[in-house]
């Protein structure tokens, strides 16, 4: 035998000696890895949003870790029900090496293959939303973010392992449960513990920090929110909100927005100074006792005596959409009241798990204190009531009515924006819509009562629309609508109708895969240009519009929306 031949029998043994070493510390499970690889290169497909390569790879680890777990169950329930019964003698040690080897490299190939065919699609995604898109090299990076959180996620999964046969082996000792069933007896131990913790003490006390933490933010002063002079105006001197209770969300609120006099220069016509009425969480003890404040700071600003008055839902920390709330006084010319409470300090995301119940039931109290204010007064000299609400806030101000019929007679328009996909009513109109309509642009009852707009469009329906109006804005690219944990076994309606203008006609679902893609656009769902995800501040003029029936010309229309962008702008650079 040549010694070039010898010297290379030589290296195949090493590397398969050091091969075999690092198989013992990985221990890699092969079937596993192949599955991994699988849900891996599904994760990287479209999604409802462009995603850089931090979130694509914090989502890609995740969905690998969750292939690869299959992969093992899989391969555990071929060994101990179908290999028994197979007579398959055993390979070379040789031929064993190799095969690994070969799924090994094959499985690295087809990754990054799958990654640099990602990024082409991510850069179709931000085309059409009009983003700049993502370069391949950089892109790449997702690939090792994917590996170490996959590994991470493998090996939490071990380490819980290994405590549940420690676990076992201590039931089987001291309680003497059947060795058997020790590995069960375990499980269940730990479950329960797990369980009970985290729906008791770990749960209150986390959302304990995070409220505590959040409210500091909330006692915040901006350099940029002063208190307002204008007796229109909580927390101005003669408000009965003091202005040092508002909250960092309601103190700009009620401080900024459009004047009578910015109203007067946009739309040419002499403006009324806007009412902005507000409670904050430290202004009144309680739902009842803020409702109660609110109504009687609609009472001292004279309220009631305006042409239109509008019941805000606010999100989270107390935010109001300044974009939505400027579109309403500037098409009714000031002549406006708005009212809103908050009822928690933390952000939308944290209080979509903690605080829906709260966000409903401050909802229900401010309005049902105002309704009753307003509808004691003869009809001829009530204002025009409309509600409003975007995303958790649309949620909590659907729960004030019983059904459709329950809104239509006691409100004069709604406008609901980016519903979250669990909201009551919203669901219901969606579930019952006319047949051949989409879910990104649903027809409820041929659009005579309740209209749905994606915000690129008018609203959807028949030429005739009955008052009162009620309208959804949803983009078909917003993951806040669509998210639901139906996505981890049910293919949307969404997914398998025509895509939305905005949303890449490669997407497509997949078991888990899909639900923690749109888990994570969640993050990123204002991150995007407006129009597009959860972003609809230039689509909110238009719909009020229509649904308050106060229609402008297209001169006007562009100076208001001009103003409003210009507000927006100034807002985002100094909060």
């Amino acid at each position: 035998m040549s010694t070039r031949a010898m010297t290379a029998g030589a290296l195949r043994a090493r590397g398969a000696v050091m091969f075999a070493r690092v198989e013992r510390v990985v221990d890699l499970n092969y079937v596993g890895l192949v599955f991994a690889t699988v849900f891996f290169a599904l994760s990287v497909t479209p999604s409802l949003l462009p995603r850089d390569w931090l979130f694509q790879g914090l989502v890609s680890g995740i969905n690998a870790a969750i292939g690869y777990g299959l992969g093992c169950v899989f391969e555990w329930a071929f060994q101990k029900w179908v290999r028994p019964r197979i007579p398959l003698a055993p390979l070379p040690s040789r031929v064993r090496y190799g095969v690994k080897v070969a799924v090994f490299t094959s499985c690295v190939i087809v990754a990054g293959l799958m990654l640099i065919q990602s990024a082409r699609w991510q850069r179709l995604t931000t085309s059409l939303m009009g983003m700049d898109g993502t370069t391949t090299p950089a892109y790449l990076r997702t690939g090792v973010l994917s590996v170490a959180v996959g590994v991470c996620v493998v090996a939490v999964y071990r380490t819980v392992r290994a405590l549940v046969l420690a676990l076992g082996r201590q039931l089987n000792q001291w309680v003497r449960v059947p060795r058997e069933l020790a590995p069960a007896a375990g499980l269940l131990v730990l479950v329960v513990v797990v369980v009970t913790i985290g729906n008791g003490v770990a749960s209150r006390a986390f959302f304990a920090v995070a409220n505590s933490a959040f409210s500091v933010r909330n006692d915040r002063q901006s350099a940029y929110a002063v208190q307002p002079w204008a007796p229109e105006r909580s927390g101005s001197p003669t408000s009965l909100v003091k202005w040092d209770t508002l909250g960092y969300e309601g103190r700009w609120f009620v401080s900024n927005g459009p004047s009578a006099a910015a109203i007067t220069e946009v739309t040419g016509i002499r403006a009324r100074e806007p009412i902005r009425a507000y409670v904050g969480l430290e202004s009144a003890a309680g739902d009842a006792a803020a409702a109660s404040l609110a109504v009687a700071e609609l009472e001292r600003t004279k309220a009631f005596e305006r042409s239109a008055l509008a019941v805000v839902t606010t999100t989270g920390t107390g935010w109001v959409n300044s974009a939505a709330a400027g579109s309403f006084e500037y098409l009714f010319g000031g002549d406006t009241a708005i009212v809103a409470t908050q009822y928690s300090y933390l952000p939308s995301v944290l209080s979509f798990l903690s605080d829906r119940d709260k966000a409903a039931a401050a909802s229900r109290a401010l309005f049902d204190a105002v309704y009753a204010r307003w509808s004691v007064l003869p009809v001829e000299q009530r204002p025009k009531l409309f509600v409003y609400g975007e995303s958790l806030g649309s949620q909590g101000s659907e729960e004030v009515f019983d059904g459709l019929a329950d809104l239509r007679a006691k409100v004069d328009g709604a406008l609901w924006v980016g519903p979250p996909n669990s909201n009551r009513l919203w669901r219901q109109f969606v579930d019952r819509r006319d047949p051949g309509s989409p879910e990104v642009a649903p027809v409820y009852s041929d659009g005579l009562a309740v209209r749905f707009a994606d915000g690129t469009g008018g609203f959807a329906g028949a030429p005739e629309w009955l008052p009162p109006r009620i309208g959804y804005l949803q983009h078909p690219s917003d993951p806040i609508v669509w998210w639901s944990t139906d996505l981890i076994f049910t293919r949307p309606d969404w997914l398998s109708e025509p895509r939305g203008p905005d949303v890449s006609t490669q997407m497509r679902w997949a078991p888990f895969v899909t639900f923690w893609q749109v888990t994570a656009d969640l993050t990123n769902a204002q991150g995007v240009v407006d129009g597009h995800g959860h972003r609809y501040s230039g689509a909110v003029l238009d719909a009020w519009s229509v649904i308050a029936d106060r229609p402008v010309d297209a001169m006007t229309r562009d100076a208001i929306f001009a103003a409003l962008i210009a507000d927006e702008q100034y807002e985002e650079a100094v909060k």
